[in-house]
Parts: structure tokens; C-alpha cells; sequence
């Protein structure tokens, strides 16, 4: 709309030339561990004289190889801050240039015969690189997001409209933290909404209030979600961010349904959009995550049973109460079921939840206290290691609950939704989920919603997968649990 980069660039704390010069170096460091593996350790196979052979031989193919990867990846865009490109697809292109130059260079060694060649040390270096390069990007994430946490890096954004468009920009942005989208607020002309805050994203009145929002919160991008036939409105707010200098994007109608419900289709040249309005998990896909569920819990099991039994004579030790804590959950579509928990608090602790409630001003949605009283010594420590949670699997066997998905809140908690909140129950319940590695106890009820919505319209295999394996640095580091 004015001349603004694409919105699938974002801002980057690194310079542009720090990754290919850290490639190149680590090319050259996959080439030493591969001569060192390949004559000196001699792995697989034996080398009969190692005394011939020296590293300066190999380093000509070494530059080679590091110029020849760089130009791969240039081509190609790794190079490139790309909003939303996962870990996993970096690695991909990282395999797949690694496995070209290597084919080139092993044509290279073909053509020029030099004196001293090794094929399989090329093959150990070509394993090494993608090792390398692919730890690099992980170590790089883990900075940026706690960069990411202190401010740093981030795209302060305010949402114009919070109607059902403007509720989905809201989700992906806070369900995709590496897009590096800090919502810091929105404005809308319904009263209903526009001081209404959702979570830590605040309600900051009518669309009347733009411009002083906008120099108030130093924001750095305003989405507008407003209907098309709002267009001279939508031209007028449109300037005001232009004047103030601040980008300004503009999500069309159709965008109020998620695009994996809209289907394109061509009728000689004229596009048709079919709207499917399914959720994804259901059929083929309920069966797959099924099997990820109890693939996952058989390949496991020596592990969680021991740890189980430790946890249960520990609780058993610590006060002689009862080990188990039965509670009733609401699972898929409402469906009551007994979520098993070990104890972690006094006997007698459902009584105390509602004076805790009222002493504290807390959500009774979702009542979290770091200091409850009511947390016995040993339940202190299983629940900032989620250890409390580990029989869940028995849910989870029983087909109550999946290992990723919303968490069953309380009948009592369910009475105090509004309407939108009752979508997190369409699906069925997890033991970790998009709140649990966004910041889990930290993360406010209509955040956790909002999470739970955006993964239950763009639930995969591949997304549960990657929660799980988010999940456990959270516990490990004993992020945001009490």
C-alpha cells in the first residue's frame, strides 16, 4: 500500500553476512572431524598407510565445497529472515544443499584424479556439515527467543477491529511466536470489545483512538481487519499510519476463514473458492494421532513406570494420604471423564479452592497461585517438574485424552465461559499444548483460548510433533509451572 518491504521479511538482530561466513567456517570444521574420523580414527574402514595422507590437500575442496553451498543457499533463500519458516524446513534446505555440493564434488574428485582422495571421508563431512549447520539454526531460535522475551527483535503490532477476522490475526500471532509479532493491543468501535482486554492484549477503545495508540505504545505495524464495505474508513485509518510513519497492512474478507478451509479451484481461468468447514482432526487424521499417542507411551513406558513408582512412594512418604487425585474433567464436545493426577496438595483441597479463589482475585477460569498454600512439600516438586501430570497417560491409553491438546477444564470453570471460549472443547483433551510452551501457569485464560483455537484449525501430525518437542525444555527448565 506504500512502498513497504513484504510482510514475509522481518526485522533481524544478526547482520546479513554473519551466517554465511559461520557456514564457511564450519565447512572447514566438518572437514578437520572428517579427516581426523577418517584417517586417524579410521572408522568403518581402515586406512593402510594414514602416514601418507595430509589435511593441506583437502583444503582447495574445502573452499570449494563452502562456495559452493553458499551459492546453493543464496539461490535457494536460507539466507533470507523468512517470517514463519520452521526449524524443520531450514534443515531441509540445508540437506538438500549439502547432498548437491557433494554430488558436485564428488564429480570434482572424478575429473581432476587428485593424489590423495577419500569418498568416504567426503561422506563423514557431508554428515557433519548438515549436523553442524542445522545446530547452528537451533542455537540461533533458542537466542532469539529469549531475545524475543526481553523485547528485543520484535514488531510491537495493533490490531484494527476484533471481530472474527481480527480474532484470527490474533491467534496466529500469539500462537506463532517466531514470526516475532508482539500484540500490544487493539481498537474496536464495538463497545463490547473495545475495552475489553484479551488476555495481556489490551482493549484501547475506538478506532477514534489510532493515532494517540499508536504514538502512546510506540507501535511498529497496525493490521487492519475491518470489512470491505468499511473501505473509505479503512483509507482514512490507512493514512493516519502512514503520516505517523508505521507499517500498515490490510487483511481482506475472505481472510476471516483460516485457509486451510478455503479450497482453490480453476474454472478456465476464473478461480472458485470452496469453503470446507470441517475440523481438521477428524477421520484419517484422529487415527494418526491416535497412533503417534501410543506409539509414543509403549516406546517410553520403561521410563514413565519407573518414574511413576518413585513419585508414588515419595507421595506415599511424605504425608501417608492417598497417591492418586481423581478429578472430573470436561473432554471432547463436553464429555465428563476422571482425570487421574498424583496428589499434590493437601487432602481436603477442593474445599479451599473457592476461598482462594475470593482471597486472591484471581480468574476462577483459571486459577493458578504460585504460593497456594495448599501444596504439600513433595507436591511443590512434582508440579515444577509436571511430574503430577504422569498419570494422564492413563487417560490418555484409555482414549480420554491425546498426549497434545487443550487441557479439560472443570465442569464449574466451563459454566463461566462466553460462547467463544467453548471452541477449545471441540476436540479432545492433552496433557501439553500451545499454552504449555508459550508460557503455561504465565499465559492468561483468554490467551490460553486463543492458542487452543489456532491449533485446533491447523492441527498435523507434524504440529504435535513439535510441540512435544518444545514441551521439554519447558519442563526441563521449569518454565512458567506452579
Amino acid at each position: 500500500m506504500n512502498g513497504l518491504p513484504p510482510i514475509s521479511e522481518r526485522p533481524s538482530l544478526e547482520p546479513r553476512w554473519l551466517f554465511p561466513v559461520l557456514d564457511a567456517a564450519l565447512v572447514f570444521v566438518a572437514f578437520l572431524l572428517g579427516y581426523e574420523l577418517r584417517y586417524h580414527l579410521q572408522l568403518i574402514r581402515p586406512v593402510f598407510d594414514p602416514g601418507r595422507a595430509d589435511f593441506l590437500p583437502y583444503i582447495p575442496f574445502a573452499i570449494f565445497y563452502a562456495a559452493l553451498l553458499y551459492l546453493i543457499y543464496q539461490s535457494s533463500g536460507l539466507y533470507r529472515n523468512v517470517r514463519g519458516r520452521t526449524w524443520l524446513e531450514e534443515v531441509s534446505v540445508i540437506f538438500s544443499g549439502v547432498t548437491n555440493a557433494t554430488v558436485i564434488l564428488l564429480a570434482a574428485f572424478f575429473i581432476i584424479q587428485p593424489a590423495v582422495t577419500s569418498r568416504l571421508m567426503l561422506v563423514y563431512v557431508a554428515g557433519l556439515t548438515i549436523g553442524l549447520l542445522a545446530a547452528a539454526r537451533a542455537i540461533q531460535r533458542f537466542v532469539l527467543a529469549y531475545l524475543r522475551g526481553k523485547g528485543l527483535g520484535v514488531q510491537r503490532v495493533l490490531i484494527v477491529g476484533m471481530g472474527d477476522t481480527g480474532q484470527a490475526v490474533l491467534r496466529i500471532m500469539l500462537a506463532r511466536r517466531e514470526l516475532d509479532y508482539q500484540v500490544i493491543g487493539y481498537v474496536d468501535d464495538d463497545p463490547e470489545r473495545g475495552e475489553v482486554n484479551l488476555g495481556r492484549v489490551q482493549g484501547l477503545g475506538k478506532l477514534d483512538n489510532l493515532k494517540a495508540s499508536i504514538q502512546s505504545a510506540k507501535v511498529d505495524l497496525v493490521v487492519i481487519t475491518l470489512r470491505w464495505k468499511q473501505y473509505d474508513r479503512i483509507q482514512e485509518l490507512a493514512k493516519i499510519c502512514q503520516d505517523l510513519n508505521v507499517d500498515v497492512r490490510v487483511v481482506p474478507d475472505i481472510f476471516q476463514l483460516n485457509l486451510r478451509q478455503v479450497q482453490v479451484e480453476n474454472l478456465d481461468g476464473i478461480p472458485l473458492l470452496g469453503i470446507n468447514g470441517t475440523v481438521p482432526l477428524q477421520g484419517a487424521g484422529r487415527l494418526l494421532k491416535r497412533a503417534l499417542d501410543m506409539t509414543l507411551i509403549v516406546l517410553a513406558a520403561p521410563l514413565w513406570m519407573g518414574v511413576m513408582g518413585a513419585v508414588a512412594l515419595a507421595i506415599k512418604l511424605d504425608d501417608g494420604g492417598p497417591i492418586f487425585y481423581r478429578t472430573r474433567r470436561l473432554g471432547e464436545h463436553g464429555r465428563l471423564f476422571d482425570m487421574f493426577k498424583f496428589r499434590s496438595m493437601v487432602v481436603n483441597a477442593d474445599a479451599l479452592r473457592d476461598r482462594l479463589i475470593a482471597e486472591s482475585g484471581q480468574d476462577p477460569r483459571h486459577f493458578k497461585d504460585e504460593n497456594d498454600p495448599r501444596i504439600t512439600r513433595v507436591g511443590r516438586f512434582i508440579r515444577r517438574t509436571s511430574l503430577d501430570e504422569l498419570p494422564n497417560l492413563l487417560n490418555v491409553i484409555r482414549g480420554e485424552m491425546s498426549l497434545v491438546g487443550p487441557r479439560p477444564p472443570l465442569p464449574a470453570e466451563v459454566e463461566l465461559y462466553e460462547p467463544w471460549h467453548l471452541r477449545r472443547l471441540q476436540i479432545i483433551p492433552g496433557m501439553t499444548g500451545l499454552w504449555q510452551v508459550s508460557g503455561r501457569s504465565q499465559v492468561p485464560f483468554d490467551e490460553m483460548c486463543l492458542l487452543d483455537i489456532y491449533y485446533i484449525e491447523n492441527w498435523s501430525l507434524k504440529f504435535d510433533i513439535q510441540i512435544l518437542m518444545m514441551t521439554l525444555p519447558r519442563v526441563l527448565f521449569r518454565s512458567g509451572a506452579y
